[in-house]
């Protein structure tokens, strides 16, 4: 029998890499499905320079929801994020190699992040969000709308 997104838990290398594997987008209404799997006090710390009004640290699930809202508003709608390489370290972290993809500034682009995520007790507990701000951008092509 397979397990219900809302009875998943994480605690082991293995179900924590496959938890976040297989972990809806932060902007899709599935997300919802995860949120018992967060703690309560969960942080969300994002670091990058190039955007300042989002640098800050986020609390609980509805922050870090609100700081996917702000970035949505930031880039007109257009960001999404995929995953490339996701790596336990031991039963508590697993680094996520993400791929975020938006439009910011009239550029579209997509850049490499790192992000590291706790997991205390069977929930994520707090999470490092490091996007690459130099060399790991990459210019994509504008759609044809966003070149209207």
């Amino acid at each position: 029998m397979q397990r219900s997104r809302k009875e998943f838990t994480v605690n082991t290398p293995e179900t924590n890499v496959a938890f976040f594997a297989n972990l809806p987008a932060p902007t899709s209404p599935e997300i919802e499905q995860v949120r018992s799997s967060f703690a309560e006090d969960f942080k969300w710390h994002y670091f990058n320079e190039g955007l300042p009004e989002l640098n800050k640290t986020y609390h609980g699930f509805d922050g870090w929801m609100q700081f996917f809202k702000d970035l949505a508003e930031k880039t007109g709608g257009t960001f999404n994020v995929g995953m490339r390489n996701i790596h336990p370290i031991g039963d508590e972290l697993v680094v996520v190699h993400a791929l975020p993809n938006m439009t910011l500034d009239g550029m579209s682009l997509e850049t490499d992040a790192a992000v590291v995520w706790r997991v205390v007790d069977g929930k994520i507990a707090e999470a490092w969000d490091i996007p690459g701000l130099n060399s790991a951008i990459r210019p994509q092509a504008l759609s044809p709308a966003e070149s209207a």
